[in-house]
């Protein structure tokens, strides 16, 4: 049997974490879980990966990982703003170097014109930075599922290098930088 290439994005991203002493939290609404399933494929996630939310209501968003309801008022739960605080909100509750954050519509219903199925936002958060990518994927709910927790993995790699490269984890916060809203993924 072939190994699943994301669980070994997971390893990739165990590996970089485990070096460099970064800890990694998840919050997940459309993905219900799946980006932890993977980080915990692989063995030894323990030593870095220090749990996960799968926070599907609002009410969970709200109560698990912080997020303010103004926010899902003004801009509702499928947005670059609610990804955010998820993956911030989750960081700082469980103690991560690294939160991430995915919310999005997974299908086959739910869609709206302005949100249609397949919008989805992944947020990565450390200590001075968020990371948003906003992406309109075009398959059946399981495949949008899997594009999205593929994407949540690939930027955790992205800011896992990047920190292990400046020397690991930052202990001071910094703040969000108000321009950093959603860019287009290749894969939009």
């Amino acid at each position: 049997m072939a190994a699943d290439p994301l669980v070994e994005r997971a390893a990739t991203l165990q590996a970089l974490c485990l070096a460099a002493g970064l800890r990694v939290a998840t919050a997940e609404s459309c993905t219900g879980g799946l980006v932890a399933h993977l980080l915990t494929e692989v063995a030894g996630a323990s030593g870095y990966f220090r749990g996960g939310i799968v926070a599907y209501a609002n009410e969970a968003k709200i109560r698990l990982c912080g997020v303010d309801p103004a926010l899902i008022e003004a801009h509702g739960a499928v947005s670059a703003q609610v990804a955010r605080a998820m993956a911030v909100g989750v960081r700082e509750r469980l103690g991560a170097d690294l939160g991430c954050a995915v919310t999005g519509i997974a299908g086959p219903e739910g869609g709206t014109p302005a949100k249609p199925v397949g919008l989805t936002y992944v947020a990565v958060a450390d200590p001075r930075e968020t990371t948003v990518r906003r992406v309109l994927w075009t398959g059946d709910r399981h495949e949008n599922k899997r594009a999205s927790a593929e994407l949540a993995l690939e930027l955790l790699i992205e800011r896992a290098s990047a920190l292990s490269g400046e020397g690991g984890p930052r202990s001071e916060a910094g703040p969000d930088e108000p321009g950093d809203g959603p860019r287009a993924s290749p894969k939009a």
